[in-house]
């Protein structure tokens, strides 16, 4: 089992604060948050996650929770966030691209990759799909392993028939992804040190 051991809120430069509910982030200590990130209620990131630059992750609505587990790398503007009573769930070795946003309720399996400005809400994505730039995703169950191609909007299980399956190609790009991004995680931690 793997062992976390969470930032105190006085260890922390990054902008995070509690929500209404007076619950506060928990991040892993092997964690890298970029300084303007903000992260606020109730979130729990994982070791080797990786927040860019104006990522804003927000559980502050009452009975929100976002659970971010290891290995994922939430890039620059990317926006969670939780409606009343709703969770996300980004299982390990995903990613979340440049704007892209995610809103709950919402799940999204291990080593899924979400593109540039997609957006993803009260939705399941089965592992290792693909939801490719500038997608919208909502109100849909995700069978594993598919794609959904750039600029496509699917908002009903009848809208299946018109993605994709995963290829080799892909799979190596998201490996890629995740790569990149847990060597940033490495290099600017020891930075820090």
């Amino acid at each position: 089992m793997t062992e976390i051991c969470f930032m105190q809120e006085e260890e922390t430069k990054q902008m995070l604060s509690q929500n209404p509910q007076k619950q506060f982030p928990k991040i892993s200590k092997k964690a890298w948050i970029s300084e303007t990130a903000v992260i606020i209620g109730n979130v729990i990131i994982e070791e080797n996650v990786f927040v860019g630059p104006y990522a804003v992750i927000r559980a502050d609505e009452p009975g929100s929770g976002i659970i971010i587990k290891k290995n994922c790398n939430v890039q620059d503007n990317v926006v969670l966030h939780g409606l009343s009573g709703s969770k996300i769930l980004i299982e390990e070795n995903t990613s979340l691209a440049h704007g892209c946003i995610v809103h709950g309720p919402c799940k999204i399996r291990e080593g899924c990759f979400i593109g540039f400005g997609a957006v993803v809400f009260d939705c399941v994505i089965g592992k290792d799909s693909l939801i490719l730039h500038n997608s919208t995703v909502r109100g849909i169950k995700l069978p594993p392993s598919k794609v959904v191609p750039d600029g496509m909007s699917i908002n009903s299980q009848k809208d299946l028939s018109k993605i994709e399956e995963l290829t080799a190609e892909l799979v190596e790009f998201k490996r890629a992804v995740i790569e990149a991004n847990l060597e940033l995680v490495k290099g600017y931690r020891k930075l820090e040190n």
